[in-house]
């Protein structure tokens, strides 16, 4: 196995399908891993028909209630290493990120020598489209912020569209990521890069979405800023690179 895209979804029944056929249509052997937290809409029910369509590339693991985006992650990620994919990709269901761009993260950590390929807005070439500005506001001031508290060498640390190696996901102690919101893209990359794992980050266009309802809340950006203070503190102490290492 290769290369598994793994799309967390609660509520996306108008961008499901349509995001699950853009990332086959690509045909470089993709597979997508849904993790569905209990949709009431019925994102599960349509993944379960398309699965008939694509028997051997389409999964499903359905949780009970709204678990959190950083949970979905280290459950796909759990699932992934234990089917041995080489490649695991974090991708949003809604099409702000372009399924093209897929090959472009992959091609990173495959061709150039990347240990984890992020997907960029604050990075020359990189930008956003359709953002108000309040977003925009949160998501610069953050990535300044983390950047300058944890001195980490990324420039758009919250984001969501990433490729990781096996090698690094099965180096990190996943039960030991503690935040599951805009933090959990702060601390995996962190932890990373303290792992001494290489991150390289390629432009993208972030297209804000055009259908269903964006799960940003004040909640989640405060854990953002709460969290990037906590994991600084806790990197400061000898014992976090073995707490978070799962060679420990």
């Amino acid at each position: 196995m290769e290369k598994l895209v793994i799309i967390p979804t609660y509520n996306e029944k108008e961008n499901i399908a349509s995001i699950i056929k853009a990332v086959f249509d690509l045909q470089s052997g993709y597979h997508v891993l849904v993790i569905d937290d209990g949709s009431p809409d019925g994102t599960a029910a349509i993944v379960k028909e398309l699965m008939q369509q694509y028997p051997e590339q389409l999964f499903l693991e359905e949780r009970k209630g709204k678990l959190g985006l950083g949970t979905a992650y280290i459950h796909g990620f759990k699932w992934g290493i234990n089917k041995e994919y080489a490649y695991i990709f974090e991708m949003d269901a809604d099409f702000s990120h372009n399924p093209k761009d897929l090959e472009r993260l992959y091609h990173a950590c495959k061709h150039e020598g990347a240990d984890v390929a992020v997907g960029s807005r604050y990075v020359p070439g990189g930008r956003t489209e359709n953002w108000p500005w309040d977003r925009q506001l949160y998501s610069r001031g953050g990535a300044l912020y983390t950047k300058l508290l944890t001195w980490m060498p990324v420039n758009d640390p919250t984001a969501g569209f990433v490729c990781y190696t096996r090698q690094v996901l099965e180096s990190i102690n996943l039960d030991e990521i503690e935040f599951v919101g805009y933090a959990f893209q702060i601390e995996m990359k962190f932890v990373s890069w303290k792992l001494g794992f290489r991150i390289k980050e390629v432009p993208i266009t972030f297209i804000d979405r055009k259908i269903g309802v964006s799960k940003m809340s004040k909640g989640i950006i405060k854990e953002g800023v709460l969290g990037v203070l906590k994991i600084q503190w806790h990197s400061l102490f000898k014992s976090y690179k073995k707490r978070v290492s799962s060679a420990s």
